[in-house]
């Protein structure tokens, strides 16, 4: 996804949902941590509440960080060196792909001191203890940011992440196109009857629908889920429950408008419909918004993603945050630069570039943040998402789930035989046993 591309809060922007922190056992004992560096375990003994925090003498810092969002990153890095005097390198790498990168090159001193990835992906870093806590700015970050960001970065009930943006999906829409906005998927399903010609390439919705990702809410809009428990009960699978079909049968009934094999729906191809006016409605996420904007003008509108079920369409959402490497040479540095590149001033020249949607509490008051149209809305859709679960058996969910939503889209499946095998799979996954 852009996602995993693949890639949500108190204030405006007090989530009305209530998750718990991500539980679980850390997995890997504290006496295999990496024994070569031991001063980046550490937690430093002053209290830093009153006692700044300095960097190592002769501290030198690489950050990895994705394309899309080099430019605000190349800007804090530079701010940051003036500051503090570190030289800082940044390194492209897509956020889905730096907890592996990490625990590959960590150990020979290889990779980043300071990584950057969704939350999901936090319960695999932490019980292979490839990231340190965030205990020196521990109360500034919780006290700074959003409830729901601090839970989406925290794990076990032990704070790691430095939260710098939250992301979700809503549905941007053509207005020249579409003159009234769809509330519902009943109303998208008119509209679209009205506008698709796949024999012209024309389609009046679309979003991609083998993908969990985006197809969650057609899962959870009406009391599915993944993991009971704020998503940390394992044991607790909802993905085939008596909600989980309901919203399911609306998934299905899309296939009226849009006649497309799921394999066929690409983000590439969704971007190019869009962009050319042969795509009215799509659902994306906030990576989208600077090519939107720039392709549509004024033309480019956004609305909350439409009723599933006569109930709101509940989106997957994700906390993209910093983290300190555990193999970094420099930790106070690296914490250094984690906190500073996460303050409200930071998430503001983050969402100017690239459109996020900030996690810090006063950066959402901001008025840049409430007058923009566009950010404002993703806010509103985040009221009604759920964090992906950050347990590592999340792993083990994306693909059995990926197939069943195809088997029932492309070749017409039983939905409730389809999904329980689909929880079978998962089980079996969960256990050990490897699926089928």
């Amino acid at each position: 996804m852009k996602m995993k591309k693949i890639l949500t809060l108190a204030a405006t922007f007090t989530l009305a949902f209530s998750i718990t922190a991500c539980g679980g056992n850390s997995g890997t004992p504290a006496a295999e941590a990496p024994a070569e560096n031991p001063p980046a375990t550490e937690t430093p003994a002053e209290n830093t509440e009153t006692v700044e925090l300095k960097p190592e003498e002769g501290a030198k810092l690489i950050v990895w960080e994705s394309r899309d969002e080099r430019a605000y990153t190349d800007e804090i890095a530079k701010e940051f060196t003036e500051k503090y005097g570190v030289e800082v390198t940044i390194e492209e790498l897509s956020p889905t792909d730096q907890v592996t990168k990490l625990a590959q090159d960590g150990p020979s001193g290889l990779a980043a001191d300071i990584v950057l990835f969704p939350h999901d992906n936090l319960g695999k870093a932490v019980t292979t203890n490839l990231v340190l806590p965030n205990d020196v700015f521990e109360e500034k970050t919780k006290s700074s940011n959003t409830e729901a960001a601090i839970q989406g970065v925290s794990y076990d009930g032990v704070l790691y992440g430095y939260p710098r943006a939250a992301e979700t999906y809503l549905m941007y829409y053509n207005k020249d196109l579409v003159k009234e906005v769809p509330t519902t998927m009943e109303e998208v399903i008119e509209f679209s009857k009205t506008f698709t010609d796949k024999n012209k390439n024309k389609y009046g919705f679309m979003f991609e629908t083998g993908n969990l990702y985006f197809a969650y809410p057609f899962l959870a809009s009406n009391g599915g889920y993944i993991f009971g428990s704020g998503g940390t009960d394992v044991n607790d699978i909802g993905l085939n429950n008596e909600g989980a079909v309901k919203s399911m049968e609306v998934y299905a009934s899309l296939k009226e408008i849009l006649p497309v094999k799921s394999g066929d729906i690409t983000p590439d191809i969704k971007r190019g419909l869009f962009t050319s006016g042969d795509l009215a409605m799509d659902i994306n996420g906030p990576w989208e918004l600077g090519g939107y904007k720039e392709a549509l003008g004024d033309k480019l509108g956004v609305a909350p993603i439409p009723a599933i079920g006569g109930q709101p369409a509940v989106s997957f959402s994700g906390i993209k945050a910093w983290y300190v490497s555990s193999f970094t040479k420099y930790p106070q540095a690296a914490r250094l630069f984690a906190d500073f590149a996460t303050t409200k001033e930071a998430q503001l020249k983050l969402s100017a570039l690239v459109g996020s949607v900030p996690t810090n509490i006063e950066a959402q008051e901001d008025d840049q943040i409430k007058n923009d149209e566009y950010v404002s809305a993703f806010t509103e859709q985040f009221k009604s998402s759920q964090p992906m679960p950050s347990v590592p058996e999340m792993a083990n969910v994306w693909s059995p789930v990926g197939a069943a939503l195809s088997e029932i889209w492309d070749n017409d499946k039983d939905i409730k035989e389809t999904l329980d095998k689909a929880v079978t799979q998962v089980k079996d996954l969960n256990s050990g046993g490897g699926g089928e």
